[in-house]
């Protein structure tokens, strides 16, 4: 017979479920609403029509971004190293590029994917390479990492619950997973865009405000600001001094005491690799993503899509305070033994931090720190947004199948085909997502696990763009061979890290390379480092090929290049902003400022 048990103990009170029931019905409410209102059209499924003002591109794109890899994986990582992780989210500033550069380039295009720009700029074979590039990196990141992060959090707040089904028995873990995967897809595949935009933006203000009070309720808890940084310590609070390898004094030495560079370190984050490979997973994340950008694609003008960036830059600043806080306090309240139950969660018996636990801090916060009535709205918070992470890349991944492959392959295909399409493309998705859980549960850690894939994969697709918006000399064959070689690296360090991230499955238990062999350097070399070494062959690549090879035809590309703007391009983008832009802009890169100098004392 089959039986669920769900027993709740002290976690969450009635007027708990109260709160989160109000919640999910204003959202499923909010969602069914603008259902009613969708068109069975692709430009409406995947762009919600083309008219998102400036605030929902904004929010959306904040709320898309804020998923898994931060309520689990940042407050982990605060958790376990601090603010040392600060440094992607202080990333702030590659909207602006967004806003500032690419906007320009992309609402002019009329494009409804980042490969279908790569195709006007330089040939459909590039265009094709990289919607498989990048439904890779959604299956290996985005949705099987957001897939996790609702197992995590379902096995923090709700530990008991589980399901028997025969043979069969799911723990909290894998319940809390499908349900996640169950809910997010009744108005994802319903609504489309549309539908994912209007509920991320509510979402965005609900997770910020409870998010918020789940920092101000844990100093409280802890005894103030004083207090965290008395029990954090000054390391924890320096943005560089956690990336400096063992041994080595100064902040600013990326070398060993030997004098040998040091090309892995599995406890730390080189602040050399930080310095240069950071900002390139920032751009291409931020600038030319499919699952960030579709959002700013769905704006009416370049106005209101660059408004939208500015926006979201202004929200990205807050993970800082309301991720990476949390988990130090966490870390905090465990020491300082506060909190009996964190501190045996978080520690081990001889008193070391217990890396992989950390990932439960966020929702052992909720769970302990928080009044009752407040934890449900937070509670209802956090599955939203990681459902909304979800959404977001559901969609994506099927404007990515169905405008670049299927749309490809069947020309003649109906608009209410094309949507079909696009909706059986993300089923298959999300089970191959489901199948990829045991490696990410090998990692170390789910934010150390994603920045590392995306380390691997995203240097090709910003070399390409950047280099293709600012020099027109560059081709399609150029822009293929360095999308080709990249992939082909980063995907052979996938090849190389993955039996090692296995080792919780019996068949890979006992798996290592012999040490000193060349698999055993590939795979301890600082995943930043090797991202480094791909974009710099990558731009090599493409720049040799495309000069050795005949330029492009100039006028096909008009438009899409800072050098072949006409006066016309120019004058419409100088009248699409105003000072007011210009100042936000600015208050955005003092904020910014701000936090370096306060984190780097």
């Amino acid at each position: 017979m089959h039986t669920m048990q769900l027993v709740m103990g002290q976690v969450l009170g009635g007027v708990d479920w109260i709160a989160i029931a109000a919640y999910f019905g204003i959202l499923l409410g909010l969602a069914w609403w603008v259902i009613l209102k969708s068109k069975n059209t692709t430009d409406d499924y995947f762009l919600a029509g083309r008219n998102l003002g400036w605030f929902i591109v904004g929010a959306s794109v904040f709320a898309s971004n804020i998923g898994s890899e931060h309520l689990v994986g940042l407050a982990g990582s605060g958790c376990t190293d601090g603010v040392a992780m600060a440094h992607y989210e202080l990333h702030a500033w590659c909207l602006l590029v967004l806003a500032w550069v690419f906007v320009p380039f992309y609402m002019r295009s009329r494009v409804f994917t980042m490969p279908e720009f790569l195709e006007k700029r330089f040939s459909e074979s590039s265009r094709w390479v990289l919607s498989m590039i990048s439904l890779v990196a959604y299956i290996l990141t985005k949705i099987a990492v957001g897939i996790f992060a609702g197992g995590v959090v379902f096995g923090a707040l709700l530990p008991e619950l589980h399901l028997d089904l025969g043979p069969l028995h799911l723990d909290s873990f894998w319940v809390g997973s499908i349900l996640v995967i169950v809910f997010t897809g009744l108005y994802t595949v319903l609504g489309g865009l549309r539908a994912v935009a209007y509920t991320e933006a509510l979402q965005t203000i609900i997770l910020i405000l409870g998010s918020l009070l789940v920092t101000i309720f844990g100093l409280k808890a802890l005894g103030g600001w004083s207090e965290l940084r008395h029990w954090a310590g000054s390391e924890m609070f320096n943005l560089w001094k956690p990336m400096v390898p063992a041994g080595v004094e100064s902040t600013w030495a990326p070398v060993r005491e030997t004098g040998r560079m040091a090309w892995y370190f599995n406890d730390n984050y080189p602040w050399l690799g930080m310095l240069f490979c950071a900002p390139i997973v920032g751009l291409w994340y931020w600038c030319t993503d499919q699952y960030i950008v579709q959002r700013v694609l769905g704006a009416p003008n370049e106005r209101q899509a660059r408004r939208g960036s500015i926006c979201a830059a202004f929200f990205k600043l807050l993970p800082v305070f309301i991720f990476i806080i949390p988990g130090m306090i966490a870390f905090a309240l465990a020491k300082s033994g506060r909190l009996e139950v964190m501190q045996q969660t978080l520690f081990t018996a001889d008193g070391t931090i217990a890396r992989d636990e950390c990932q439960k801090a966020f929702p052992m916060l909720v769970a302990t720190v928080l009044p009752v009535g407040i934890r449900g709205v937070v509670v209802a918070g956090l599955l939203a947004a990681l459902m909304s992470s979800l959404a977001g890349v559901f969609n994506a991944s099927a404007t990515l199948f169905t405008m670049d492959f299927y749309d490809k392959l069947r020309p003649g295909a109906t608009q209410a085909k094309l949507v079909w399409i696009g909706r059986v493309a993300t089923t298959v998705m999300v089970v191959i997502g489901l199948l990829w859980i045991p490696v990410i549960r090998g990692g170390k850690g789910l934010y150390d696990y994603l920045q590392g894939v995306q380390a691997y994969l995203a240097p090709p697709i910003f070399v390409v763009f950047f280099l293709g918006v600012f020099l027109k000399r560059l081709n399609g064959k150029g822009c293929l061979a360095a999308l080709i070689v990249g992939f082909i690296m980063g995907l052979f360090r996938l090849v190389v890290d993955t039996p090692v991230k296995l080792k919780n499955i019996s068949l890979f238990r006992d798996f290592a390379y012999t040490e000193g062999s060349f698999l055993w350097i590939v795979n301890n070399i600082y995943f930043q480092y090797y991202s480094v070494l791909i974009f710099l062959t990558c731009s090599i690549v493409m720049i040799a090929v495309s000069y050795a090879t005949a330029a492009p035809d100039y006028e096909k590309i008009r438009g899409l290049t800072f050098a072949t703007q006409t006066a016309d391009d120019r004058r419409q983008s100088r009248a699409s902003w105003t000072k007011g832009d210009l100042i936000f802009t600015f208050v955005v890169l003092g904020l910014i400022l701000a936090a370096y100098i306060y984190f780097s004392g």
